[in-house]
């Protein structure tokens, strides 16, 4: 027989080991008190701030003396500036403002705080904004921004359409020796990371003339141009390119106006010959 004192224990050890109280959970979070700054009025506390305007550039402090920025060169740079069309090439404008900014040297001061200083003066439009949207203090050297500047303004599906036209590339109908290497180089400049060896250019090019510049080529290498060494190959076409005024033009047969093509009078070939002779004038002045 359990007595009044073991039951009482009994239902302590329940008690204890399995509780079935809990504590109400509060979900009320407390309302901060917000107190009111009484050392400054309502214009003081509702007006702009005026820091955080700190330009994304990070230039060195400069500690040569008498050092100034001549206006000539500031105008020099400002003569060409980069607004970001799809036309424009981002590494031919740094290519240029290092060629303008290297004209002046200035004593106890590197030149890269030179240009950390100067380039924002060459961007102009959607540029301009573009940089200033930059966070503040995030370019820190000349490589920074010149980094950031190419990420913005060559993404990679430039690199792929620019790689393509070179694989792709064809020597123009009518476009002399001259004219075609030189819109090869062009392509070559505006993707300077287009990845293609030497001999692989040489190949692309060779391949994309027409069949009376490869047989010059042919010629100037006494036999298959391919044969040939690649340096000896691009002194090749370097000295066939300063001929500028010689054009191979594609072989076409010539129909006279007596030909066996039916309905053609004598005076509309003519008509004919002389629109072709106007076209082909017109494009040489082009």
């Amino acid at each position: 027989m359990r007595t009044h004192s073991q039951s009482r224990n009994s239902n302590r050890q329940q008690q204890q080991v399995n509780p079935t109280f809990v504590e109400p959970f509060n979900l009320v979070e407390p309302i901060p008190v917000v107190t009111m700054d009484g050392t400054r009025t309502m214009a003081q506390l509702l007006k702009a701030p005026t820091v955080g305007y700190e330009d994304a550039i990070v230039v060195p402090e400069i500690t040569a003396d008498n050092f100034e920025l001549k206006h000539s060169l500031l105008t020099l740079v400002q003569n060409k500036q980069f607004f970001g069309h799809d036309k424009e090439d981002p590494h031919a404008h740094i290519r240029y403002f290092n060629k303008i900014t290297s004209t002046m040297k200035f004593p106890n001061v590197p030149s890269t705080s030179v240009k950390l200083m100067l380039f924002p003066f060459s961007l102009k439009g959607t540029t301009r904004i573009w940089l200033e949207k930059e966070p503040p203090r995030s370019i820190l050297t000349w490589d920074d921004l010149v980094s950031k500047f190419i990420k913005k303004f060559f993404p990679p599906s430039k690199t792929t359409n620019l790689r393509n036209e070179i694989m792709r590339f064809q020597q123009r109908f009518d476009e002399t020796f001259y004219e075609a290497w030189d819109r090869f180089n062009y392509l070559l400049r505006a993707c300077p990371h287009h990845g293609f060896s030497e001999l692989h250019q040489l190949d692309t090019f060779y391949n994309a003339l027409n069949s009376n510049d490869q047989d010059s080529l042919n010629s100037a290498a006494s036999g298959n141009f391919l044969d040939t060494m690649p340096r000896d190959c691009l002194r090749i076409i370097e000295s066939k390119s300063k001929v500028r005024n010689s054009r191979n033009k594609p072989v076409v047969a010539k129909v006279s106006s007596s030909s066996s093509i039916p309905g053609i009078s004598p005076d509309v070939a003519e008509l004919k010959d002389m629109v072709k002779a106007l076209l082909l004038e017109k494009k040489n002045q082009t």
